[in-house]
């Protein structure tokens, strides 16, 4: 299986998984550069993965319907408006397509029906993936905008629990700006200084900082290490108000990086 990030507007990364004929698309916010990699790659869309309603991973679903193979599908949140019939997916449900496996997790937080897709067999043998929308970002995570800190704590534990090599497939490249908050939380963390350095040069070769892993993460992400001294510490220091609870940690960090500049 061939994993790709395709570019779209800003800093959008639409996930493309292809076999060398059949592709399914994950959050196809604009259909303009998702029909341009099928057609460069001679691939037929078998499929389409949704993890949320907003605009910038469900914009181009309108457009892509035509391109379905017969009998393909659109799967998406259970609990979320969208903007074409979806075979609607919950935690626990799978999700079959490519002869793939995908299992469904629920993820609120930064929206109250987020779902991730996990692939944890790939049939190649690979390691598993994770499309994970706009929950987990490498080195940070999404804005609050419908959820609590309790629900993306939660959903967040989950993520941090999947196997370490899980390739994660974030749908933006906000990498080089979490990690500069990240390293202003944790200075001394040496494990967000090298990683810093190789999405640099990643970024200079114009290539994408993505996928990252779960092992890199409970590294890098201090969204994932809530629980740990320097972090907590480092929360309170700039907000008094924030307990030794993680919840109220992962709170306080997602209130300093909405203001962090």
């Amino acid at each position: 299986m061939n994993l790709v990030a395709v570019p779209a507007f800003t800093d959008n990364y639409l996930w493309l998984l292809h076999d060398g004929q059949s592709a399914l698309v994950v959050d196809p916010g604009d259909a303009a550069p998702v029909k341009d990699a099928l057609r460069a790659l001679g691939l037929d869309l078998r499929g389409i993965l949704v993890t949320h309603h907003h605009g910038d991973h469900v914009g181009g679903l309108r457009e892509l319907m035509p391109l379905l193979a017969e009998g393909a599908k659109v799967w998406g949140p259970a609990n979320e408006a969208m903007p074409v019939p979806v075979v609607p997916l919950r935690e626990g449900d799978r999700a079959e397509l490519l002869g793939q496996v995908f299992e469904v997790l629920d993820v609120p937080g930064h929206t109250a029906g987020h779902i991730a897709f996990v692939l944890k067999h790939p049939s190649d043998g690979g390691a598993p993936i994770l499309f994970c929308g706009d929950t987990l970002f490498s080195a940070g995570c999404g804005r609050l905008f419908e959820g609590t800190p309790a629900q993306m704590h939660a959903s967040l534990a989950k993520l941090a629990a999947l196997p370490g090599d899980t390739r994660v497939c974030c749908a933006h490249e906000y990498t080089l700006s979490n990690l500069r908050f990240a390293r202003t939380v944790e200075p001394q963390n040496e494990a967000v200084a090298r990683h810093e350095a190789w999405c640099l040069a990643r970024r200079e070769q114009s290539l994408p900082t993505l996928p990252s892993t779960i092992a890199v993460e409970l590294q890098i992400n201090p969204f994932l290490r809530c629980g740990h001294a320097e972090v907590r510490a480092s929360a309170q220091r700039h907000d008094p108000s924030v307990t030794a609870q993680p919840v109220s940690v992962l709170a306080g960090l997602r209130q300093w990086k909405n203001e962090f500049r």
